[in-house]
């Protein structure tokens, strides 16, 4: 048996325009409105979460000393236009 998860409303003022592009959202994929808003705050919470787990990565290899120097890649990027590009830096 499938248990209820508790829910709860918030409520947002959103520009007009936003909401009607909702309103034809959830009209063309049949959904309500509800619906619609709840799927796109969920993607947009798992992309900062991953956006934050991403920087506290990269700041632990900072941290580590795992970086390339700046003209390294500078070199590189400056490279991917000639005939000749490359490889990419490594630490």
């Amino acid at each position: 048996m499938a248990t209820t998860a508790k829910k709860r409303s918030i409520t947002a003022h959103i520009p007009v325009q936003l909401a009607e592009k909702v309103d034809l959202m959830a009209e063309r994929l049949e959904r309500s409105r509800s619906w619609i808003v709840k799927r796109a705050l969920l993607a947009w919470i798992d992309q900062e979460e991953e956006r934050s787990r991403l920087t506290r990565e990269a700041l632990a290899d900072v941290d580590a000393g795992r970086v390339i120097d700046h003209r390294a890649v500078q070199v590189w990027a400056d490279s991917l236009g000639t005939d000749t590009p490359l490889p990419v830096p490594r630490c």
